[in-house]
């Protein structure tokens, strides 16, 4: 199964001759349906349309035709009806007579509206010409033929964000594994120090009993700074959710929630590794996860 993202656009047009509006047409004018579908992200599945009145009837059956095939973006769907005027020869004398009057009826209330243009006839009549086509059969099969193009190019911007993904939580990989043997190390250090104070308090002490205080506060500081610094439970935990991006991702699908929670974690072990550095690698190693962290989370909000 792939992974989709949110992002995508595509369209789809068909063209095909409309009826003369009456036998004193004498060319037959090239109507074009045409149809936009963008889609970005978003939380849930948003569907927005923008068609002609013409085609106002048909919203029901594509926001039915889209939710069945999306389940999470921001969805704007746009429909057109285009007709090539240059095909377009003498307007009849009745719309003519009709324009005629409506203009006068208009001036009436709008004395300084502006006359009709010639262009503005030649609209209007192939606008007329154009609404007598029934488009019942053509609107459906065209918005299938956009929404597939348009699954196709989400799938395609997902298959590159699963790329990106994987390859960062490589990275991940390979910079907890550096982490790992950085903790061992900074204890043992730590511990010489508080054994080398030890020792140091045993030379000033006057008695068995200071000695031994001594050495058991050393120890005692040594065990508490192992604790203080020990990321061996965050470690695990991240790559436990870098196993889960992984497998999420290899087996695709409505992923996208789960992915943005998993994130968050990564986040969240990623912060406490570095709030418990004791070392300035360490603190280094923190740093560039989080940065590649994020740099998901920002590609993650694309996924559906």
């Amino acid at each position: 199964m792939s992974v989709y993202s949110m992002t995508g656009y595509a369209s789809a047009q068909h063209g095909t001759a409309s009826t003369p509006a009456s036998a004193e047409s004498k060319a037959t004018p090239m109507a074009q349906l045409g149809l936009e579908i963008r889609s970005v992200n978003s939380r849930f599945l948003d569907l927005s349309f923008r068609l002609p009145e013409d085609l106002r009837q048909w919203e029901p059956a594509l926001r039915e035709l889209l939710v069945a095939r999306l389940k999470r973006g921001k969805v704007e769907v746009r429909a057109s009806i285009e007709v090539q005027q240059g095909n377009i020869s003498d307007p009849s004398p009745k719309l003519l007579q009709r324009l005629n009057g409506l203009q006068d009826n208009i001036k009436v209330w709008l004395p300084n509206a502006g006359s009709l243009t010639v262009a503005d006839v030649l609209r209007l009549a192939a606008s007329e010409q154009s609404g007598l086509r029934d488009w019942s059969e053509e609107l459906l099969p065209l918005a299938q033929t956009a929404l597939t193009a348009l699954l196709a190019a989400r799938a395609r911007e997902g298959a590159r964000l699963g790329s990106m993904l994987l390859e960062h939580i490589k990275q991940l990989r390979l910079l907890a594994a550096q982490a790992g043997p950085l903790v061992p190390q900074l204890v043992a250090q730590q511990r010489q120090r508080f054994m080398e104070r030890w020792a140091e308090a045993m030379a000033l002490g006057d008695g068995k009993a200071m000695a031994e205080a001594a050495q058991d506060r050393a120890l005692s500081e040594a065990t508490a700074f192992a604790i203080r610094i020990d990321v061996a439970e965050e470690l695990t935990r991240l790559n436990s959710h870098l196993d889960e991006l992984e497998r999420l991702i290899t087996k695709g699908g409505e992923i996208g929630k789960r992915l943005d929670f998993l994130i968050q974690e990564l986040h969240r072990e990623a912060n406490t590794m570095g709030s418990k550095s004791a070392a300035l690698a360490l603190t280094h190693i923190s740093v560039d996860m989080k940065v590649l962290i994020e740099q998901m989370r920002e590609q993650v909000q694309n996924i559906e």
